[in-house]
């Protein structure tokens, strides 16, 4: 069976486009910035993912990229980059220590000699940066300092090119997708009563694993009147019958995330709490016919937003309803009703349609789809059919 990953040649053609840019832009290179925690950018235009180090892809108008790291990250760097130019530098050692660690054996370059070497390439007047915003002041102004040209910022060529996914990107998600799921099923097909939160939580995660995830960026969780927590963290507390039970888990595979959310209540749970996940599926009904190429965005939110103020319910409802997905757990769009931007055909979101501090409990739906011009293709395709056999039930009563 062929691995489901992004070729070389689609990363090739990133860069081309990022070159085009570059061109109109009058910038002779962009360094594009990641670490740990903002990969999204590097691991898009290089496919290599720091572990608690910093790294970088510089890209010049001419010749092939160079992937930046520290030592400790170098055979990681070499095994996961599409591009084989691999240098140290001493600026991208440990993220969270200040202390000098010193790596006797690293052959490292530095920021000045790159620059030297950029500048008898192509030359060297605007340096374009994609992840300014996630560097550390002294990391920008080290490079600033060392190339010695006009700076400029660069993330919306990164944010622009990832809003639309290619067919081998939408694979990886749904792969993601996959894998979320079979590990959130497992968790709703355990008796979680007795439980604690971080039991629960293991067992959506360790089979998450078991399918091939590359790994589980967050679980959000809370049970009982610990669900008003928009982003709490698995406790020991225990789940006891009638609990609502908020989860979230963040899936990621070859470099993509997709998070799962479906709302439950484990046990014998009272019609307070029936409500809360009624009014939140049947928001998302309200909504899913506007997720579709062409359609303003906006329509989709102020349709979800409409039908919570129709129910008295707009006093927890804390924030817009959707946002992309990719190589960030969220990421571009995030519309807003005011939003007036439509959806185009290969865009990827998240619809993420909540509900805190309700009586009955709190609760979110974050379901993942494909826009094409037909609609919406959801990526989790069980917990579609669980929702319309909901709405079918519910018009029965």
């Amino acid at each position: 069976m062929q691995k489901i990953c992004i070729p070389k040649e689609e990363f090739q053609q990133r860069i081309d486009k990022i070159k085009e840019y570059m061109t109109k832009e009058q910038l002779d290179v962009i360094l594009v910035y990641g670490d740990e925690y903002r990969k999204e950018n590097l691991r898009y235009v290089s496919n290599y993912w720091p572990i608690f180090e910093r790294g970088a892809l510089l890209i010049t108008t001419e010749g092939e990229p160079i992937v930046l790291c520290a030592p400790e990250g170098e055979q990681v760097a070499r095994e996961m980059s599409v591009w084989p130019d691999v240098r140290l530098v001493p600026d991208f050692l440990c993220v969270t220590v200040p202390d000098e660690i010193e790596y006797p054996l690293a052959k490292f370059t530095s920021f000045k000699s790159l620059a030297a070497e950029l500048r008898s390439r192509t030359g060297l007047s605007r340096l374009g940066i994609a992840g300014m915003d996630a560097m550390s002041e002294a990391l920008l102004h080290n490079i600033r300092e060392a190339f010695g040209c006009q700076v400029v910022d660069s993330n919306e060529i990164l944010f622009e090119l990832r809003k639309t996914k290619s067919e081998n990107e939408i694979a990886c998600l749904r792969e993601a997708a996959r894998i979320a799921e079979a590990g959130f099923r497992a968790m709703m097909d355990a008796d979680l009563v007795g439980k604690t939160e971080r039991y629960a939580a293991g067992i959506a995660e360790g089979t998450a694993r078991k399918e091939g995830a590359e790994a589980i960026i967050f679980t959000v969780f809370g049970s009982g009147e610990r669900s008003a927590r928009i982003v709490g963290r698995a406790e020991n507390k225990v789940i006891e019958d009638g609990d609502m039970l908020m989860c979230a888990m963040a899936v990621q595979y070859e470099g993509y995330v997709v998070t799962c959310e479906l709302p439950f209540a484990v046990g014998n749970y009272g019609e307070e709490t029936r409500y809360v996940l009624d009014v939140l599926i049947h928001a998302a009904a309200a909504g899913l016919p506007y997720l579709k190429a062409g359609v303003p965005m906006k329509d989709f939110v102020c349709a979800v937003r409409n039908y919570f103020r129709d129910a008295g319910l707009s006093e927890y409802d804390v924030y817009p309803p959707l946002h992309g997905i990719g190589c960030a757990e969220a990421e571009s769009p995030y519309p807003d009703e005011k939003t007036e931007d439509v959806f185009r055909e290969g865009m990827t979101v998240n619809t993420d349609i909540s509900l805190f501090g309700l009586p009955g409990g709190s609760n979110r739906i974050e379901e993942g789809f494909v826009i094409t011009k037909d609609g919406a293709d959801s990526l989790f395709p069980s917990m579609r059919v669980y929702y319309e056999e909901w709405l079918k039930n519910s018009e029965n009563k």
